[in-house]
């Protein structure tokens, strides 16, 4: 797994500029107004060829009795609590301040040792200069910074570098297929793992929420061999209020990231809802292999005429145009068609491996594209010439034509149609790649 830094200090100091500075994004919002944040951002840093992931806090304030002072600071021990490395913000405009102090008090009875002291708006030579008064604190090195302009952030990156554990890879054998559980909370994730196992391996309640951590338990039964990872279930952002709910989802988003197939479950009662397609977005954004699983059937009112039809039509209309992602109607309990769902990942597992001679996808593909070539753009005809599969994570497929970036959307979506008729890659999403020749 990879390492965790929470930057931590009093309010208004630009923990914020500096988290958006470390993951390259404007995710927090920045206002000179202290108190602006108020829950934890989660982000991911790359350094040096390694990346850590980057938790934002809001300003702490030890003995304030306002409601939200009080919420921003069971926060950020809860991140102090997770944290390997603390990044401790302070504030060279304002010099050293009591509260500054207060706040180190707080890191340190949390029994953090790795802790970087970051003088930040050290945006001039006088600045840097008056940052040493901050080895008051006891902390060592200072590290004068401009969260704002850059200034001094890859000296700070290379230390956390320096203070991190080396990344640590869960305990996986190689080759064999990580399929990650994932969807809504109290949709039946663990009865499913349950069910496959043939041992009640996860807590199972009526409760949403029972599942904490990303756990991995080992499938092996019928020839089927793989890494089942249950989740705790995401909710939309507004909803994670409960901090322990709120690491829960960064693990289920990390185990997201490292799984090959995501095993998406979703309530056949109620069929796919925003949140389920907020998880599907994820899903498509990882690029990993995708199987829509409508649990719960065995409460499916069967009288209901067309019932696995309409649902079918339902699924179909609110994943358009995802035509290649597979749909089984499974229930955990009553363990139905949970061999046909193996089944389809054996297939998936099967067609993300299979080679497909280049001389052969040749005589398949380029007829059909020089009867049906890209449109003509500003005068130029634009002819594809050659085609080959090269290795990648999902089916990527290189084309080569005369001119690649005249090639629309529309026609690389017809493209990738015509590769599916020939070669399904059912479940996976497909890279296309047109290069000049």
């Amino acid at each position: 797994m990879r390492g965790i830094v929470a930057i931590v200090g009093r309010p208004n100091v630009g923990k914020s500029t500096l988290f958006n500075r470390l993951i390259e994004q404007r995710l927090a919002i920045v206002d000179d107004q202290p108190g602006v944040t108020r829950d934890r951002n989660y982000g991911t840093c790359h350094w040096a060829g390694r990346e850590f992931s980057v938790v934002d806090t809001g300003g702490y304030i030890p003995e304030s009795a306002d409601v939200f002072a009080a919420a921003i600071r069971e926060q950020v021990e809860i991140a102090l609590e997770q944290a390997d490395v603390v990044v401790f913000v302070v504030d060279t405009v304002d010099g050293l301040l009591p509260i500054d102090a207060e706040v180190l008090d707080v890191i340190r009875r949390r029994g953090k040792d790795k802790v970087v002291l970051v003088a930040n708006k050290a945006d001039n030579a006088m600045r840097t200069y008056t940052s040493a008064e901050f080895l008051a604190l006891g902390l060592g090195e200072v590290y004068p910074i401009s969260a704002l302009s850059g200034a001094g952030t890859g000296e700070l990156l290379d230390r956390i570098l320096e203070l991190l554990p080396a990344d640590v890879e869960p305990e996986y054998t190689a080759d064999v297929p990580r399929l990650a559980i994932v969807g809504r909370p109290n949709v039946g994730k663990s009865s499913l793992v349950n069910a496959l196992v043939g041992q009640t391996v996860q807590i199972v309640t009526p409760l949403a929420g029972t599942t904490r951590d990303a756990q991995a338990v080992r499938y092996q039964a019928f020839g089927f061999d793989y890494y089942l990872v249950d989740t705790a279930g995401l909710r939309r952002k507004a909803k994670v209020n409960d901090n322990v709910e709120y690491y829960s989802a960064i693990r289920t988003l990390r185990a997201l990231e490292e799984c090959d197939i995501a095993l998406l479950l979703f309530d056949a009662t109620t069929g796919l809802e925003a949140q389920d397609l907020a998880i599907l977005r994820q899903v498509e954004k990882h690029r990993k292999g995708l199987v829509l699983l409508a649990n719960k059937w065995d409460l499916v009112d069967k009288n209901q005429k067309g019932a696995d039809t309409n649902l079918q039509q339902h699924v179909a209309e609110r994943i358009a145009p995802m035509k290649h992602v597979p749909l089984v109607l499974i229930s955990a309990t009553e363990k139905l068609r949970l061999h046909k769902t193996m089944e389809i990942v054996r297939q998936m597992v099967a067609e993300q491996r299979q080679v497909i001679p280049t001389r052969q996808l040749n005589d398949y593909l380029l007829p059909i594209l020089a009867a049906t070539p890209p449109p003509s753009t500003r005068g130029k005809l634009i002819r594809i010439k050659f085609v080959s599969q090269v290795d990648g994570r999902v089916p990527t497929i290189l084309l080569f034509t005369n001119y690649p970036k005249l090639i629309p959307e529309s026609y690389k979506r017809f493209v990738e149609a015509q590769v599916r008729a020939r070669y399904p890659f059912t479940g996976w999403p497909m890279n296309l790649f047109f290069r000049e020749k």
